[in-house]
Parts: structure tokens; sequence; C-alpha cells
């Protein structure tokens, strides 16, 4: 019988360090203390921020966001397409006004058959899945000023299963590839 896997997630983005806040916010450090892989959807603005993250978990992607410092765009990609454990993610910070954001990744990851669409920009949590394609945004988890402060976690799983997410803040997606993912959006 083959063993069942659980891939864990941790999603931040717009973390605007030290523009915004000194530090990632320990909440977030302890949760991603549990995750297999940290996705940072950009606005990192400085290199400090991804330490702080490799301090509680090693392994870490990440793309520059329109805000960044010249060191975070020379080391970051503005996009990225990559699989974890079977489940093909696009990554890519956003730009324009928010209103059209979603429009954009649609377009702008067309071709690259994603099953979730990783992204940030506009500071405002999202998770739905439009399509076949989950799009999810953790928010901000260092713009307290605008009262969405969040992370997300993202698991991947190969039974097709909810595991405890509430309902209202879950996107549940078969990918037709035998994989349930789970997203939840976390405030702090």
């Amino acid at each position: 019988m083959k063993e069942s896997f659980w891939v864990r997630i941790g999603v931040i983005s717009d973390t605007h360090i030290p523009d915004k806040c000194e530090h990632i916010p320990e909440a977030v450090l302890n949760a991603f203390k549990h995750v297999d892989i940290v996705i940072h959807a950009g606005d990192i603005v400085s290199l400090e921020a991804i330490e702080e993250l490799r301090s509680v978990c090693p392994r870490i992607v990440a793309v520059a966001g329109n805000m960044d410092c010249s060191d975070v765009v020379k080391k970051y990609p503005v996009k990225q397409v990559f699989d974890i454990s079977g489940v093909k993610i696009g990554l890519m910070h956003g730009s324009g006004a928010p209103v059209n954001l979603v429009e954009l990744l649609k377009s702008t990851f067309k071709i690259d058959n994603c099953d979730i669409i990783i992204f940030g920009h506009s500071h405002k949590p999202m998770n739905e899945k439009i399509g076949k394609i989950l799009f999810f945004n953790p928010g901000s988890a260092t713009d307290f000023l605008s009262g969405d402060v969040s992370y997300g976690i993202i698991e991947i799983n190969d039974r097709l299963e909810d595991r405890a997410c509430p309902p209202a803040r879950q996107g549940l997606a078969s990918n037709g590839k035998s994989h349930g993912i789970n997203a939840n959006i976390i405030k702090i």
C-alpha cells in the first residue's frame, strides 16, 4: 500500500521589511517552523526578511515585487513556475491596479497550466478557485495600518480530502492528479 503524504507550505507576501515593520511577526515565524517550504510572493524589500524566514525554514521560493530593492531584484525573478509534489504552482507578485490583478495573472500564466497561482501586491487576502485554478494571495503580514494582517498555509496531500479547514476560509482544488489542496488565510 502506498504511503500518503502531506506537504505544508507557508505563504507570505508584501512584508516591506523594514519599511512597514522591522521584523517578520513572531506569529508567522512560529507557524513557519512547521512547514516544509516558505513561498514569498514579493515586496520583500530587504533580503533581511528572507534571512528571518530561512531561520525557521531553510527552503524558500520567492519572487521580486514592484517595491523591492536592487539586491532583491538581482536575486529573485519576477515570475516563477515550479512543481511541489505534482502540483504546478505559478508565483508572481503582480503589478498595476489591484482590481485588474486576477486578469493580469490569468494572462501571464495562460500557457503554464498551473494548479495554484500565488500572488501579492494588493495586500488583500484572496483564497478562491476560479475555473480549475486556485488563486491565493496571503495578504500582508506586516501592513498593520490596513487592518488585514495575514499569511497563508497551503497543504498538498494525496487524499483529496479537507483536513479541518473551515469551509469559508478554504480553497479545495482537485487538479485531476489525485492530489488535494487545502489553503487557508490566517489572520494575525
